[in-house]
């Protein structure tokens, strides 16, 4: 007899949630590690639509993510590179901008299923490269629940002076 853990999910098990913004941007995602209890590491299953990019291009200041492609072919964009991806293929994504990225579906026909696995460091900054904003989250960063994250804010990355805004 096979033991039951809360700890152990299967993806069949899991909620899906879709992701979808314009005409270029359409996954489902399935937050397997919130499923099963994590804490300070996230894993979802992402499965991007043919044709399909995934969230905008974006660089960490905190977390590191990773992706592991299990099916498919597509392209993950670094910084202005795009980088050919297929079943087998691991990326780590480190912090910083030199990092921001994008996963890509080039296929017409075909999922892209992917796993993307993250640090959960609960404070973040987002820095979104082709839109010049900025992305503060803290309670919960970009992977964890929106139910307990207590700031979320985007903002434009325009240069203020220290006081301003602070005289007496």
């Amino acid at each position: 007899m096979s033991a039951v853990s809360p700890h152990v999910v299967h993806e069949g098990d899991v909620a899906t949630t879709t992701l979808a913004h314009g005409e270029s941007v359409h996954l489902l995602r399935k937050q397997l590690a919130a499923a099963a209890g994590g804490s300070a590491l996230g894993c979802s299953l992402v499965a991007l639509s043919p044709g399909k990019s995934s969230w905008p291009l974006h660089a960490h200041a905190a977390n590191e993510e990773a992706i592991y492609v299990l099916s498919g072919e597509g392209e993950l964009q670094l910084g202005e590179a795009r980088v050919s991806v297929r079943a087998g293929t691991y990326a780590a994504l480190r912090p910083g901008p030199a990092h921001a990225h994008r996963m890509h579906n080039t296929s017409s026909t075909e999922e892209l299923r992917y796993l993307c696995i993250s640090t959960m460091i609960p404070v973040d900054v987002l820095l979104y490269p082709r839109s010049n904003k900025l992305g503060v989250m803290a309670g919960a960063g970009p992977g964890g629940a929106k139910k307990d994250r207590w700031l979320e804010a985007f903002v434009r990355h325009e240069p203020l002076d220290y006081w301003e805004g602070e005289d007496d």
